[in-house]
């Protein structure tokens, strides 16, 4: 069996049960950062052989997880953090797994990008993550262009190197639109910022920036968008219980 699982973002008391019962039960645990998920299993008091599993060798490394699991073993997915496949490694092994009619499942957790979406205050009932997005400027450009009239809640990740260039390139692409930044979530010092993209550009101008970062931008409404869109008030008139589905008071 494959299993992708979620680790957490940073704090580590978001680790799920079943995902250490996952991690102490599986022969084999791949992971992006031997180094990360060895800390991360001793933590835990779990040892387990590890099988570096990364964006350079990972099409190499599927064909061994492959092979072991056809060989009856079990093999847990892990990343640095969050999700296994979302912006990570762990997309190939699935489809691989699909492909050879292997068994495959998942133990859900800490996603960053759903809590930073949350957090941001922008609508959320639609959103398109984006990843990454190129490092070049030119090729980032484009890459923006591809979403400048999307009505839908932008989200990307960014590294600290490049974050005040890609404000600088979304402020140009899509206007002064209102947008969030969130910085070491779940951590100590866990930080959002919310305002508009020039704003935001001028908050972190001069600050020494450490960790990933993930950026919300609000979708293209066509006019400024007030604290309740027109498209949030539109949802929400749509979205009336029917009279037999009406969740009851509950006791506080």
């Amino acid at each position: 069996m494959l299993y992708l699982v979620a680790t957490p973002i940073g704090n580590l008391e978001d680790i799920t049960l079943r995902a250490l019962e996952t991690l102490r039960t599986v022969d084999y645990v791949a992971s992006e950062d031997t180094r990360k998920t060895g800390r991360l299993l001793k933590h835990f008091d779990i040892s387990k052989p590890q099988i570096a599993f990364h964006e350079h060798n990972e099409r190499k490394s599927v064909e061994r997880i492959i092979g072991l699991i056809k060989d009856g073993k079990s093999v847990a997915v892990v990343t640095d953090a969050g999700t296994p496949g979302i912006a990570d490694p762990g997309f190939i092994a699935v489809r691989r797994a699909v492909e050879e009619e292997l068994p495959v499942t998942m133990i859900p957790g800490p996603a960053g990008l759903i809590m930073a979406v949350v957090l941001s205050g922008l609508p959320v009932h639609s959103f398109t993550f984006r990843g990454f997005p190129p490092r070049k400027r030119g090729q980032r450009q484009r890459f923006l262009a591809v979403d400048q009239q999307s009505p839908h809640t932008l989200i990307f990740y960014e590294s600290p190197y490049r974050l005040g260039e890609f404000l600088k390139d979304a402020l140009a692409t899509y206007g002064d639109r209102p947008a969030a930044i969130a910085n070491d979530l779940t951590k100590l010092y866990e930080q959002v910022w919310r305002g508009t993209l020039s704003s935001l550009l001028s908050e972190v101008a001069g600050i020494t920036l450490k960790g990933e970062f993930i950026v919300v931008i609000g979708g293209y409404s066509g006019t400024p968008i007030d604290d309740s869109t027109e498209d949030d008030r539109e949802y929400a008139e749509d979205e009336e219980w029917p009279a037999e589905d009406a969740p009851e008071d509950e006791e506080k």
